[in-house]
């Protein structure tokens, strides 16, 4: 059963409140995207209002992260004068039994994953539907692309199975990144067969800037429901 709104809302304050608990006055922290992240905005704004955390520096993902930030008063800082990050929190489209993830519905993958890459630790937000046991299986896997000759992508990503479509917005415009690239979304029936072949060819291509794939970066998922949060950490591989 596919939980209602209420619940899902629930679930995505639960997992922000178990994220918060992580939270240490005086860390530098990477902020994600998205509508999960926002109860763990407002709930690290109240936390700085109340003086229960402070020394608190935050790195957005994205404008929308930016803009929510500044206006609960969370101090920002530039990537480039952070240094590295003590810890980046985030949510993500799915997630699989390695915690390996497909990010990027909300369209700033690149940002996210260039602030991931600069945290010595990941902790990611979801509520149960994003559970999957194979990557694609229910979200389709974003690819950001430069928009010059874009379209001699799609035979490179039909080649490997994928459902190409490009991203559009609610008024029938092309979306664009913050970056001001386009996504296309890569749908795949049956899920990714192996996404880590898929995401090395993804990477070797040029013209594509970034894939949604987060492979062997979490260490940590956190997933509310109305009853709690389910505590995953992630296990070494062989």
């Amino acid at each position: 059963m596919t939980p209602g709104p209420s619940t899902a809302a629930a679930g995505k304050a639960s997992a922000a409140a178990a994220a918060l608990s992580e939270v240490r006055s005086g860390l530098t922290l990477g902020l994600g995207t998205g509508s999960t992240m926002r109860y763990f905005l407002d709930g690290l704004a109240l936390a700085l209002r109340d003086g229960g955390l402070t020394g608190i520096r935050g790195v957005p993902t994205s404008h929308d992260t930016e803009t929510r930030a500044r206006a609960l008063g969370i101090p920002l800082v530039e990537l480039h004068d952070a240094g590295r990050l003590d810890l980046a929190v985030d949510g993500a489209d799915e997630f699989d039994p390695s915690l390996d993830l497909i990010k990027g519905l909300g369209g700033a993958l690149l940002r996210e994953k260039m602030v991931v890459q600069a945290a010595d630790r990941f902790v990611v937000l979801v509520d149960p539907t994003k559970r999957v046991g194979r990557l694609g299986t229910r979200a389709p896997l974003p690819v950001e692309v430069v928009p010059f000759g874009w379209k001699a992508h799609i035979p490179f990503f039909r080649e490997w199975g994928a459902d190409p479509s490009l991203r559009m917005t609610a008024e029938g415009e092309p979306f664009l990144s913050d970056n001001g690239n386009l996504i296309v979304d890569l749908g795949f029936p049956g899920g990714i067969g192996n996404a880590g072949e898929l995401d090395e060819a993804l990477q070797r291509r040029a013209g594509i800037v970034e894939s949604g794939l987060f492979l062997e970066v979490a260490d940590r998922v956190l997933v509310g429901d109305a009853d709690g949060v389910e505590v995953v950490d992630r296990k070494e591989r062989p």
